[in-house]
């Protein structure tokens, strides 16, 4: 509860940086804010302070060690990528925007992970998403950007109203909406499973898939991806879909004790779907921001299998290492795609990247270690969280989908590798890129938490069984 105050607090802040003038020092100010989230997020986690507001508000929110581990990792996503797009607020007229929205998703994702009703699960959704809305076209000269506003709008609006509708079905079925009731209901000997409710179990299911970009609810993504802005992208594909994910894994693991017959085959279907149309329609793509887009939605096939197997001690731990391995690779990903795209005049086809190792090594060197990572190549970060939840499938006895992924996967290692061969095999037609002292340390940092998760793995294990 206490990183909910600090980030809230935070967000009010920057809208008065407007009326008192002190807009030029709000970014360092939210810098040191969000250090200080970090701080008490890691000394709540270890049980090291303790706040009475902490244990439960109003059986609304419930920070246990599953929320404190998650918003610890929101947070150490949210500080990092407010320190690579720190020239996304240079714009002095939109500076304290940009950041008041930031911060208020960031209220909206520690609301996700920790909620114990539904109406908090919605609450939080908005509080994250109205903003993305808005940042998704806060670049006013592009219709691109104004376009993914939007699309993002008006399909979310409607994942929405699928989301309340599931939410008053479930209610109707039980009589609450606390996610505890609903797991005390369910594994009473008089439960039977309605139509009413599970109609609102699909629906609500349908709704958090919309949100994590799985496929076939994934098709709003690659357009409000390549449209937006690419901080605002790198923001959307890292803390929103981990906010997402995680609400997604909070559901089923709190809620159900286990995974009824007819929900496991909607499961499969998102699994496979996002595995496959994500990496095979990535191929056809020459644009790397929507290259990313679809390979984010292949991303989400492996997550969907933790959740799958929430029942599995330790599928918990092995989505939240998936998540923070991803989530630094995208960033990492992220940050060299806005710097060839600074130099490029804007463009971010996969042409853009030609002979890149020429222009900037280092910048090739991160974003070779990134795509690597993301293709599951050992001994990186994202070969461990692919192989963990692949074994939590293995152990249940899912052979056939662990090939299925191991398929899925290979086909992403040709698309990745097609911007690998663009940097190393091409000839330059654009001139070197030169880079400042703290993007060097920003894209080293990156790389070597990249080569570190994998190398020591075992230290993400945040979450007890």
């Amino acid at each position: 509860m206490n990183e909910i105050l600090i980030v809230a607090g935070l967000g009010v802040l920057t809208l008065l940086a407007e009326i008192f003038s002190f807009k030029k020092f709000i970014a360092p100010i939210v810098i040191a804010g969000l250090l200080a989230t970090w701080v008490v997020a890691a000394l709540e986690l270890n049980g090291n302070i303790y706040s009475s507001l902490n244990a439960s508000v109003l059986n609304m929110l419930d920070f246990d060690r599953y929320a404190q581990s998650f918003v610890l990792l929101l947070t150490t996503i949210a500080l990092l990528w407010v320190i690579i797009n720190y020239n996304f607020f240079s714009d002095e007229s939109n500076k304290a925007d940009h950041l008041s929205l930031i911060l208020f998703s960031m209220v909206g994702g520690f609301c996700m992970v920790s909620y114990t009703n539904f109406v908090m699960l919605f609450l939080g959704i908005e509080i994250l998403s109205i903003p993305m809305y808005v940042l998704a076209g806060s670049n006013k000269r592009s219709l691109r950007s104004n376009e993914a506003s939007l699309k993002y709008f008006l399909m979310g609006s409607f994942a929405t109203g699928i989301l309340l509708f599931g939410i008053a079905l479930l209610y109707g079925s039980t009589g609450s909406f606390y996610v505890y009731d609903l797991r005390v209901k369910t594994t009473g000997a008089d439960f039977v499973m309605t139509p009413m409710f599970t109609i609102g179990m699909v629906m609500l299911l349908a709704a958090m898939a919309f949100k994590s970009s799985a496929a076939p609810f994934h098709f709003w993504a690659p357009d409000v991806y390549t449209g937006s802005p690419s901080s605002v992208t790198s923001f959307m594909s890292t803390f929103v879909k981990t906010s997402a994910l995680a609400a997604f894994m909070r559901l089923f693991y709190t809620a159900l004790p286990y995974v009824p017959e007819t929900f496991d085959r909607i499961f499969l279907i998102l699994i496979i779907g996002s595995l496959f149309l994500g990496n095979i329609i990535a191929v056809f793509q020459t644009n790397a921001k929507r290259l990313l887009a679809y390979s984010s939605i292949s991303h989400v096939g492996f997550m969907l299998m933790a959740i799958r197997f929430f029942s599995e001690p330790t599928s918990v731990a092995s989505l939240f290492f998936y998540m923070a391995a991803y989530a630094i690779t995208t960033l990492a990903a992220f940050m060299v795609l806005k710097i060839v795209e600074e130099n490029s005049d804007g463009d971010v086809s996969i042409s853009a990247f030609n002979g890149l190792v020429k222009r900037n090594p280092l910048l090739a060197g991160t974003l070779t270690i990134a795509l690597l990572s993301m293709a599951g190549i050992p001994p990186l970060s994202g070969f461990f969280a692919k192989f963990n939840i692949l074994y939590i499938a293995l152990h249940h006895g899912y052979f056939w989908l662990v090939i299925i992924a191991i398929l899925a996967s290979l086909i992403g290692v040709y698309y990745y590798f097609k911007i690998v061969i663009a940097m190393f095999a091409s000839e330059p037609v654009l001139a070197p890129i030169t880079l400042t002292g703290k993007q060097k340390t920003l894209l080293l940092l990156l790389t070597l938490l990249i080569v570190g998760m994998g190398l020591n793995s075992f230290v993400f294990d945040l979450i007890p069984s």
